[in-house]
Formats: C-alpha cells, sequence, structure tokens
C-alpha cells in the first residue's frame, strides 16, 4: 500500500479556494465575507484575514460533510446503524484534524537522536524460567492485523488465506504458534484478528476448521470509512448498498485502538486479568510471542513497566525508508519517510545516523489503551493516501498508523531485536525465501537452518513475470537451494527446472521477447545469465 503523508494545510486551503463560490453562497457568514472582500483595496488591511476565511471555509467543509454522513447512515441496514454512527463520529473527528492541521512535516531541527536508555537490547533481556512463564502468558493477548487482501500478490481474498509453506497459510502458522504455545505451557492465550469488512466474511468461514483447537480466536472489525472526493472533499459512496462498495476502505492499522475498545473485547481481556497485547502484523513470519520482552514488562523488580514497547531491529541497505524512533519535543516518536522535509531525505536514509527501524511489532498495555481511548489522549499523525478509482475518480483516504501512537503512552521504549523477528512477505521475493530450504517449520514457526552460514536473509528481486504467486509456482519446479544464496534478481520470462541450486550473486536478465529457462539440477554460482535459453521437451 502506498501511503504518503501530505502537506495538508496547502491540500486543503488549495481545495477550499476551489470551492469558495460554493462556500461562499452556503450561509450569511460567507456573504458578509464576499461583501467584505469586494471592498478590499490593495494597501488597506485585509478584513477579515486569510486565517478567517479558512477557519470559516474549514468549518463549512465540515457542516458538509456532517450533513453527508448523515444521509448516508440513513441507509445503514438494521443492526449496522449505530455501530456506522460511531464510526462516521470518529471519521469527523480525523476529516477535523486533516482539515485543521498546518501539515505534517517535523522541524528537523527538533528532532534528537535517542538516548541509550530509550532503547534496550534484547540480549540483555534475562530468560524467565518455565513456571514464570506459565504466569506470564496468563496476562497476554495475541493481536494479528489482519484487513489485508492478496490483490497484490495476484490473489483473492484475505491475504492470511495465501499459502506460505507445506499448504499451510498464514492463518494457519499463526494458530499453530498458539496452539504449541498453549499447550506447552497449560495455558490460554487468546487470539484475536482485526480484521477489515474486505476480509471479514472470509476470514470467519475459514476460522471453522480450528474448531478442535486447542486457541480461543476472537475477531473484531477495524472502521470503515467513506472515501473522500479530492476536489470536493465530500463522502464517495451514496449508500451502504453494493453499487457503493468502492467508496469505502479500513482506515489504516492505526484504528486498532478505537476499535478493539469499541468491540468490547478490550473491557473483556482487562476483566479477565490480562494486561498487555503483542500485535503485529499478520504476514510477519517472525512476529512470535517472546517471553524475554513479555518477562521484561511484567518484572516488576524493574520498577514502572513501560506501557508501549516498539521493537526496532539494525537497518541495512534494504531498510532505509522504513520508520524510525526519534526524540521530538522530549517523547519517543516514529519517523517515517514521508514526514521528512525534502532536504533531509538522504539524511533519513542514513544507515550510520538512523541505525534502528520499526518492525511493527508492539507490545502495549491494555490499561493504557482503555485509559487513552477515554480520555480522548490517543495521537497518530493522519497518512493521507491518494487514490484513483476504477472510474477514474481521484480520491482521499485519512489513515493512520499504530506504531505512531508511541508518543500517547508513558514510559514508552524500543528494544533492538534480532533480525530475525522481521520476516514479513510482501510480494513473490519474500514467498520464495520463506518456501526455501533456509527455512524450516517448528510448531507453526520459521526457524532459519543452522546449515546457513551466516544469518542474514538473501537480498531477492524477482520480475514482474513473478508478481502472481499462480505465476510464481508456475515458473519454479521446484524452490531452488538458496543456504548459499547472497542476492537474487530476475527479470522477464525465466523458469527454473527442479532441483536448482543458487550461490553467491545470480542475475538472471531476459529481454523482451526473450526467455530463459535455467535447466534442472543447475548450479548457479556468481552468476550473469542473459539471453535466450529454451529447453523443449521431445
Amino acid at each position: 500500500m502506498d501511503l504518503r503523508l501530505l502537506s495538508k494545510d496547502v491540500c486543503v486551503f488549495h481545495h477550499l479556494q476551489q470551492h469558495q463560490q460554493h462556500f461562499m453562497s452556503t450561509t450569511s457568514l460567507f456573504s458578509d465575507h464576499q461583501s467584505n472582500q469586494s471592498a478590499f483595496v490593495k494597501g488597506h488591511k485585509r478584513t477579515p484575514s486569510d486565517i478567517e476565511f479558512q477557519e470559516l471555509t474549514r468549518r463549512d467543509a465540515q457542516l458538509a460533510m456532517n450533513k453527508e454522513l448523515q444521509k448516508l447512515c440513513t441507509t445503514a441496514p438494521e443492526g449496522v446503524h449505530q455501530k456506522a454512527k460511531q464510526e462516521f463520529e470518529n471519521f469527523e473527528t480525523l476529516f477535523a484534524r486533516f482539515l485543521r492541521e498546518s501539515g505534517t512535516a517535523l522541524e528537523w531541527d527538533k528532532i534528537r537522536l535517542l538516548q541509550d536508555e530509550a532503547v534496550r537490547n534484547y540480549s540483555t533481556l534475562p530468560d524467565p524460567s518455565s513456571e514464570k512463564a506459565k504466569d506470564l502468558l496468563s496476562k497476554l493477548v495475541v493481536v494479528k492485523l489482519n484487513g489485508g487482501l492478496g490483490t497484490g500478490m495476484g490473489c483473492t481474498g484475505p491475504k492470511s488465506a495465501i499459502c506460505v509453506r507445506n499448504e499451510l497459510t498464514f492463518l494457519d502458522l499463526n494458530v499453530q504458534q498458539i496452539e504449541h504455545l498453549n499447550k506447552q505451557y497449560g495455558v490460554d492465550v487468546p487470539l484475536v484478528l482485526m480484521n477489515s469488512f474486505n476480509t471479514d466474511e472470509d476470514t470467519t468461514k475459514l476460522l471453522r476448521k480450528y474448531s478442535q483447537i486447542k486457541v480461543s480466536i476472537h475477531t473484531f472489525n477495524q472502521s470503515r470509512y467513506p472515501r473522500m472526493n479530492r476536489e470536493s472533499l465530500l463522502p464517495i459512496p451514496t449508500s451502504f448498498g453494493p453499487e457503493s462498495a468502492d467508496g469505502w476502505y479500513p482506515p489504516g492499522h492505526g484504528d486498532v485502538y478505537q476499535s478493539l475498545h469499541n468491540s468490547g473485547l478490550l473491557e473483556n481481556f482487562i476483566n479477565q486479568g490480562k494486561k498487555y497485547m503483542f500485535v503485529s502484523n499478520i504476514d510477519n513470519m517472525g512476529a512470535t510471542v517472546d517471553l524475554n520482552i513479555l518477562n521484561f514488562l511484567l518484572d516488576e523488580s524493574n520498577g514502572p513497566a513501560p506501557e508501549f514497547v516498539m521493537e526496532v531491529t539494525d537497518k541495512t541497505r534494504a531498510d532505509v525508508k522504513g520508520g524510525t524512533l526519534v526524540e521530538y519535543e522530549g517523547k519517543l516518536r516514529l519517523l517515517e519517510i514521508a514526514q521528512v522535509p525534502k532536504d533531509y531525505v538522504d539524511e533519513f536514509k542514513s544507515v550510520s545516523k538512523f541505525k534502528i527501524f520499526n518492525t511493527n511489532n508492539l507490545w502495549i498495555s491494555l490499561n493504557a489503551i482503555k485509559r487513552v481511548v477515554e480520555d480522548h489522549t490517543l495521537h497518530m499523525e493522519i497518512i493521507v493516501n491518494p487514490k484513483t478509482l476504477d472510474n477514474g475518480v481521484n480520491v482521499l483516504q485519512l489513515e493512520t498508523a499504530v506504531g505512531a501512537a508511541i508518543k500517547s503512552f508513558e514510559g514508552a521504549i524500543g528494544v533492538n531485536v534480532p533480525r530475525s523477528r522481521f520476516l514479513p512477505v510482501k510480494t513473490t521475493s519474500d514467498l520464495l525465501v520463506i518456501m526455501s530450504n533456509l527455512y524450516h517449520l517448528q510448531s507453526g514457526a520459521l526457524e532459519m537452518s543452522p546449515k546457513r552460514s551466516f544469518p542474514s536473509v538473501p537480498l531477492t528481486k524477482l520480475g514482474t513475470h513473478f508478481t502472481k504467486v499462480k505465476d510464481f509456482l508456475r515458473r519454479f519446479a521446484s524452490i531452488p537451494d538458496v543456504l548459499d544464496l547472497d542476492h537474487l534478481t530476475v527479470s522477464g520470462d525465466v523458469t527454473f527446472g527442479k532441483d536448482v541450486t543458487l550461490r553467491g550473486t545470480v542475475i538472471i536478465i531476459a529481454n523482451h521477447s526473450e526467455r530463459i529457462d535455467i535447466p534442472p539440477g543447475a548450479i548457479l554460482e556468481n552468476k550473469i545469465v542473459s539471453g535466450n535459453l529454451r529447453i523443449l521437451d521431445h
């Protein structure tokens, strides 16, 4: 998902200026302003000021949005009306901030590199005993972000339904991990899925097959917000019916706090004595429950427990665009590349200055979530995500990111974890590595093969011929041996035979109208292959 933080003051004022005539005819306030405008003489003081004008136009935009949302709410099906009303109230709050806030670029001079105590090294966290582990796990809830579709990899339905390994899906592996944990320690750690309206129905069907598994699985839906027309700043959908299906969007994983609270699950878990939730992306195969971090949070001898822990890991050149932790105005803050002023982007990408990045594995106090939601002190930067619908209409989506809330919590810190805890599968390039002999499955978790001589993951870049999972699988007769692979780039019409071995740096490029078939049993070590290579069946 291509998310961009736009300069909202410029964006909004541009839209509101475009519709100045409409706004002026809407209320008497604007009629008065129009008459004052016509009397304006160069060199005299402008009355009312530009700031007042912007405030009036923003107020009118809010009134127009409120009117449209009220009409939209009347079309909600029975049983959905109250939920829609609550979600629209939250959307209006976000929309008001979007109109009001003066941009997202931080003041670069105020950014401070982290003090040593702001990030704990994972290696300093002690292992808890098995007896203590049972008590620790009794206070944990595991939340997986399950709102995404598999469309980016050419699949329909939830991304969590994509087969990753041994015919097991992301969802299967996550359930296996929790089942193993519960059996090993005799506990009942609940698995909670945050679905979106895009994934909820299919996920509900998929969950039926786990009815005999020793895992308490709960689901809740993140909000459903209306996309806005980029020109009018009014909602795209006209109803909750199928004719307006493309007018809605899930507003990013930052919605987890409000939606978990609204679902009633947060209160239930707190009443059960649960203390923390571990939240992560369902497609991060490295995001398993970690007892050392949980022990660090719940060990009272450490002093006041942090309300929020963000797992970070060391940047490589492949991660230069990843969000990093900084100190800003005395608080820990997640700094994303889209917030960085253009003149400082190269500095942000510097691995020597900003050495860590956010894995989106987060440990958050349930009581603290309840407090910040109910006290309205939860604050996350707005991500303005521009899109173009199939009918050519340009729209805006207002979204938030779960990690950006770190500044709303007390005692927040980072923990610098091993790279193995960040193993996301965003593309078929990632899938190739996950499916290979570089890893083996252990109770739903992936563990790197001890035969790998160094712990880094090979950098793989598969071209557009491999984008869809079905095309990817068709082009590999079997997944190659990559135990000694450093870097693989494949571009063009390329297929791989059985039992291929790739070592070192391998680059395979089939130019337009060319095709390369890597023969069965081939060993490619530090090779560049280009041109035509066809293998035909007799």
